[in-house]
């Protein structure tokens, strides 16, 4: 079988982390061809710095880090320490990156990447805001006939908003540029809170990452063991979400997850709903499926991915 070609667009945070570790363990599904990184969790110097701080814990400084946007299309940039912590990779101690940054701007990478490669072989996996990629989609249209399909962690429809009572966090931060990306006509993969908050890091599951006896087991652990505080608080559920992950595991593992092909809809204008993703899950508006917006997870299934992939670094 030959590795899909993925670029990781991506603003690190724990979760995230997880997501490229899950990648980076799996290179006869995936190559990643590089990480592009946006403000988000926390601003651009630092999720450009954790970005390269979890490549060389998985022991992979080759990775290609492209640092991007420091900031949305549109408005001010929203962060979420309360969260993430102050550095946005709070949880194990890790050593100050060595490797180098790359000095392309990464919405230069996507562009050049997406015109050297063959059309509709490179995917896009964006983790975090979409300023990257609609940026790159506006500078350089002639690529979006070339994109193989984007499978992205965002937004949400029956659990409506985690950091607005209408909006998901990634999605809220940039809606102008979740809009472009939406409206590409580019096949998208959505894997929503919906999906996510079914991926529950329970104290058996996270149990199993620190039993790996590894360095990346045991800073996995330590990394959901930190924003799991939050999370459980919030929603009461017996464990944080691990979201991002769960676009990495569709890549590797697709029989895992469930969803609709559905239009999807970004609002952009109300300032009671903005950054909302308006999924018409039941097929009520007349409007062209955009989206497959995935809805369930086997979740036993994608830990028991995540544990023996995690494993292998």
């Amino acid at each position: 079988m030959t590795a899909r070609k993925i670029i990781i667009d991506t603003d690190p945070g724990q979760d995230d982390a997880v997501a490229i570790l899950l990648a980076l363990a799996s290179p006869e599904e995936l190559e990643v061809l590089g990480l592009t990184i946006v403000a988000g969790n926390v601003p651009l110097d630092l999720t450009q710095k954790n970005a390269r701080m979890v490549c060389e814990l998985a022991g992979k400084p080759e990775t290609k880090v492209f640092a991007g946007c420091d900031h949305p299309m549109v408005h001010r940039l929203v962060t979420a320490e309360h969260v993430h912590g102050a550095s946005g990779l709070n949880g194990p101690v890790l050593p100050e990156p060595v490797m180098p940054l790359q000095d392309e701007h990464a919405v230069d990478f996507i562009i050049d990447t997406l015109r050297a490669e063959a059309p509709k072989s490179v995917t896009l996996c964006p983790l975090g805001p979409l300023t990257n990629i609609a940026l790159a989609m506006r500078k350089a249209p002639d690529i979006v006939d070339r994109i193989q399909e984007i499978v992205l962690m965002g937004g949400a429809y029956f659990e409506v908003g985690n950091i607005t009572p209408s909006a998901e966090f990634n999605i809220y931060v940039d809606p102008e540029a979740a809009a472009v990306v939406f409206s590409s006509k580019v096949p998208i993969v959505v894997m929503p809170l919906d999906v996510t908050h079914k991926a529950l890091v329970t104290k058996p599951r996270n149990d199993a990452f620190r039993n790996l006896g590894t360095q990346v087991g045991t800073a996995v652990a330590q990394m959901t063991d930190f924003f799991e505080r939050f999370d459980k608080e919030k929603y009461g559920s017996e464990g944080a979400p691990l979201h991002d992950p769960c676009v990495t595991a569709y890549l590797i593992k697709p029989e895992l997850f469930s969803g609709r092909h559905i239009n999807v809809e970004i609002e952009t204008k109300s300032d009671l709903t903005r950054g909302m993703t308006v999924a018409d899950w039941w097929r009520v508006s007349g409007r062209e499926a955009n989206a497959l917006f995935i809805g369930d997870v086997d979740a036993d299934g994608f830990f028991d991915l995540l544990t023996e992939r995690l494993a292998r670094l």
